[in-house]
């Protein structure tokens, strides 16, 4: 049987009750963005990629073959991941071990988005997110928050970014973990995930209606923060 030990949303007062939904592609700064507004505000920050990265990593252990959707469901369904607050950002477990550097690798990276098209694996991670938002005090972040995961959530956010810079900010990213890719191949690796994110039948990639887009291709984190976070408290003024 599957467990989840994901550190709850600390119960907040009625008037910082609110639920953020950011989304975007690929390397446009989610994560970094949600973790710094989620510390700003005093909420708790959900990075629903890497539960998804996670999940991925344990086919990759067990040698699923990853066009048998049949077995990737089985295994999805028998898997432990944790996500544990740390002083900086979430650490993610995966059947007790430390993954949180492993599943940004570039084997991870290049079949994401084939485990997490199939329906019985978002089925059993879109339960948790949820459950995780019932009481509010959250930032979610991931391709899907404000469109399936959480459609009534309160300020739902669509981060872009053009490629060059995406690209960028993922070869930092990679570097800092001691990877080393050139820019032509990053570049190739963000749009063969743009497309199968977009393309795939269940959740795909898109803007919900009522999101705010933030194009962050010329913005500072420090600007990006900001921005959501002044779009929150008018939120929070409106409520109180």
């Amino acid at each position: 049987m599957q467990k989840f030990a994901i550190l709850k949303a600390q119960k907040t007062t009625k008037s910082r009750n609110i639920v953020i939904a950011i989304d975007g592609p690929a390397a446009s700064g989610k994560s970094t963005t949600a973790r710094l507004v989620a510390r700003k505000l005093g909420y708790l920050h959900l990075d629903t990629g890497a539960m998804y990265r996670a999940m991925t990593l344990r086919m990759l252990w067990e040698g699923i073959r990853l066009d048998r959707e049949d077995e990737v469901a089985r295994v999805a369904r028998e898997t432990d991941i944790a996500l544990v607050r740390g002083n900086d950002e979430n650490r993610v477990f995966l059947q007790g071990k430390d993954v949180t550097e492993e599943i940004r690798s570039p084997e991870v990276t290049q079949h994401v988005s084939t485990v997490s098209s199939y329906p019985a694996v978002r089925a059993v991670l879109v339960e948790q997110q949820r459950k995780l938002a019932e009481n509010g005090g959250v930032v979610l972040e991931g391709r899907d928050i404000g469109t399936v995961v959480l459609p009534k959530a309160d300020l739902k956010i669509f981060m872009v970014a053009d490629v060059a810079e995406r690209a960028r900010r993922r070869k930092e990213d990679l570097r800092r973990s001691g990877v080393e890719m050139g820019e032509e191949e990053v570049v190739r690796e963000i749009m063969e995930r743009d497309r199968k994110d977009s393309s795939r039948q269940t959740s795909p990639l898109r803007r919900a209606e009522d999101a705010l887009e933030l194009d962050t291709s010329n913005l500072s984190i420090e600007e990006q923060v900001e921005f959501i976070v002044q779009a929150a408290r008018d939120i929070l003024r409106k409520k109180s």
